[in-house]
Order: structure tokens, then C-alpha cells, then sequence
């Protein structure tokens, strides 16, 4: 299987070339539906304003974090610590998974889930491919914990800036409330992963040579640019100027050693124009009917049950259609006072897209690498598997939730 991989540069640690027909014309399909129902009236002018309001701040943070993340990965430094990671894990397939494990869920914690999905998936395949090992149990470490480790700070999951956003919560409020029911849904997607996909593989593996950077100026510029950011988060500063300055600051790193590497490709407008669209088609739709229905799933109850309901919904709805949307139309329905409700909403919408291709961005973009990869993706036994870790998960963390309230 590991045959089946193309070298890391051509899998995508670089900026992404290729054409990805589907998400160009689902993204145009949610803008141009959102702005129709902008040109008709059904989403009034001043309703698109303070949607567009909301919003900027997240286009700014999610294209500036990919911006840093794709040219940390050209510079190597994915690579790097991904190869020696696996350098440490000495041959052994249980330590693989544990390292594996660990540096996707950091990633995306960190980072956030879509870079992960985009820039971790292609260094996950090439480094089995270099350790002659199956691809598709780090690969799907890489989509379980894009999702699944995406509780933790505002950073790693733009539902999480919304949810943060309502509530009040600064950044280490957010992380303190989240950081027990993030752990019991990593426990239980950990064991998924093992049953489902890591088991199986030989005990044993030959570690490949560490990857040395091409340019260890550019490496260390990376690195340092991905710690600010880093700081930057755990510091309290807004997530967007954290990322546009450290963005730019690794662009003038490049534009002096490697300006080649710099262009108009590098900016996720994909990304930016499906995110925009979302938001605008919910607001449409829950003019058309969704909010009732979302009322009615959810209900009013501010205790457990109340808990209960908005997870299940959030989560039943995130497979449906997509993630975002799913919270963004529980989140209009739940009352203001009622925050555990909005945080088991956020737990829904977070964890449980599992199943589906469409139900997060980050699973369509990783399903995208995957296919440039050479690595042919069992849709059913896909749907399957992450049904049973998603409702793990969801249950996990839900519970979790109840419990440390």
C-alpha cells in the first residue's frame, strides 16, 4: 500500500496546484445562493452587514493561519518533525500510533482542524510511505482528530471563535471549561482509531532517515513564526492580527530567500468564499423554516436534557449538511443565559461529523489530498467506522460536560 503514495512535495506540502472542481463549485453554489437571497430580500441588507461584520474577523484569521501554515510546510518543518517523530517511535507500531496521535491533536489544537486537514494529511501519508507502512491508519488519525481534537482553545475550530464569542470566554476560560470533555472525547476516538485501523499493522516497521531542510534559514524563520503564533493565542491576543503578523512576517522571510515560493495561490479563497456562503445560506434558510425546526429539536431546556438535545441535533444536522451551518442555526435558537446548552451544541457540531464527506470542510479537504496521494478511501466503511467514534465521542464529551459543569 505504501506504493500507493506520491513523494511528499507532489502529495501537497506545498502551496496546493491542483484543481479541486467540487469545492470550486459548492463554494460558488453557497455564495451565489446566499447572495440571491440577499438580491430578493429574503435576507434584508442590514442582516447581511452584520453577518459580514461577524465573519471578517474569521476570513482574516483562517486565511492569514493558512497562509503561515503552508509556507511552515514548504519550509520543511512538518516534515521535519513528523520524520523524526517517527524516527522515535523505534520501529514499533503502538508507539507510532501514540506519537501519530499526539502530533495531530497538538496540530489542530494549536493550529487549528482545517490546517491540519491540509497541510498534516500529506505529511502523514509520506512519512508511511517512507516507513513502509499502511497509509490509511494515519490517515485517518490525521480526519478523526481534525475533528475531534478541535475543542480545546478558540483557535482550533471557527465554531469555536462563535462560541467564545457569545459566551464571553477569553481564551484560557474557553480552554478551561473545554479542556476535560476535549480529553474524553480524545480517550474515546483514540481507542476507535486502534480498533478500527492501527491494530491490524505489523508490529514492527523500519524508521526512516530524519528529513533535513533545504533551506534551514527558511526552517528556522518557520519555526519561529509558528511559535509566536502560538504564544500570540495563549496570550489573549485577537486571533486574527495573531496570524496576519505572523503570516506576513514569514512572507518577508520568503520574499528575501525564496521568492519564488510566493504568490496569489497561497490564499485559501476557496476556503473564503465557502465559509462566506455558509454563512449567508443559513441565515436564508432559517428565514425559510430552519430556526423552527432547529427550536423545536433543541428545545428551551437549560439543564441536562437541554445538553443533550443540542448535542444530538448539532451533531445529527453537521452529517446532514456540514458542521458550520449546523451551529451557526442551533446557535441562533439557543437562548443567550443557556451556556452549557451552547457549549453541547458546540460539542455536536465539533465532534460528531464523522461520517459524511460534506460534513466538515476539513474532511473534504483532506478526502482531496488523500485522492492526490494515490490512497483510495472506503466511503462505506468510512461512513461505518465513524458513526460508531462519533457517537463515542459525542457521548464522552457530552457527558463530560454534565459532569464538570
Amino acid at each position: 500500500m505504501a506504493q500507493a503514495i506520491v513523494p511528499a512535495e507532489a502529495a501537497g506540502t506545498g502551496p496546493t496546484r491542483a484543481r479541486t472542481r467540487g469545492l470550486d463549485l459548492l463554494a460558488f453554489a453557497l455564495l451565489g445562493t446566499g447572495l440571491l437571497a440577499v438580491a430578493t430580500g429574503l435576507v434584508p441588507p442590514a442582516g447581511a452587514l452584520a453577518t459580514g461584520g461577524r465573519i471578517l474577523p474569521i476570513l482574516i484569521f483562517l486565511g492569514t493561519v493558512i497562509v503561515l501554515a503552508e509556507l511552515a510546510a514548504r519550509a520543511e518543518l512538518f516534515d521535519v518533525i513528523a520524520t523524526r517523530l517517527t524516527g522515535w517511535a523505534r520501529g514499533r507500531n503502538v508507539a507510532l500510533f501514540a506519537l501519530c496521535f499526539a502530533f495531530a491533536a497538538a496540530t489542530t489544537a494549536l493550529l487549528n482542524l482545517d490546517t491540519t486537514a491540509v497541510l498534516l494529511t500529506p505529511v502523514m501519508l509520506a512519512t508511511a510511505a517512507r516507513a513502509g507502512v499502511p497509509p490509511l491508519p494515519p490517515a485517518m488519525t490525521t480526519i478523526w482528530l481534525a475533528n475531534g481534537a478541535s475543542l480545546l482553545l478558540p483557535v482550533s475550530n471557527l465554531t469555536n471563535l462563535l462560541a467564545a464569542d457569545r459566551i464571553g470566554l477569553s481564551v484560557g476560560g474557553f480552554a478551561g471549561v473545554m479542556v476535560l470533555p476535549q480529553l474524553a472525547v480524545l480517550g474515546a476516538v483514540g481507542a476507535c482509531l486502534w480498533i478500527f485501523y492501527w491494530r491490524g499493522n505489523p508490529a514492527r516497521y523500519t524508521p526512516p532517515a530524519p528529513v533535513r531542510a533545504r533551506d534551514r534559514r527558511l526552517l528556522l524563520a518557520a519555526a519561529a513564526a509558528c511559535t509566536a503564533f502560538l504564544a500570540g493565542v495563549l496570550w489573549g491576543e485577537r486571533l486574527e492580527l495573531v496570524s496576519a503578523v505572523c503570516a506576513l512576517g514569514l512572507v518577508v522571510a520568503y520574499a528575501r530567500w525564496d521568492r519564488a515560493a510566493l504568490g496569489w495561490n497561497l490564499l485559501p479563497w476557496r476556503l473564503l468564499v465557502l465559509v462566506t456562503g455558509l454563512f449567508l445560506t443559513v441565515e436564508a434558510v432559517g428565514r425559510l423554516g430552519l430556526a423552527d425546526l432547529m427550536a423545536a429539536m433543541i428545545g428551551a431546556d437549560p439543564g441536562a436534557l437541554g445538553v443533550v438535545r443540542a448535542a444530538v441535533t448539532s451533531g445529527l444536522l453537521a452529517n446532514a449538511v456540514n458542521n458550520l451551518p449546523a451551529y451557526v442555526a442551533g446557535e441562533a435558537v439557543v437562548a443567550a443565559g443557556h451556556r452549557d446548552q451552547l457549549l453541547g451544541l458546540l460539542l455536536g457540531a465539533n465532534v460528531a461529523p464523522l461520517v459524511t464527506a460534506w460534513a466538515s470542510l476539513a474532511t473534504l479537504l483532506w478526502a482531496q489530498r488523500c485522492q492526490a496521494a494515490g490512497v483510495r478511501i472506503r466511503w462505506g466503511r468510512f461512513a461505518l467506522t465513524g458513526a460508531v467514534t462519533g457517537a463515542a465521542a459525542l457521548a464522552a464529551g457530552t457527558a463530560t460536560l454534565l459532569l464538570t459543569r
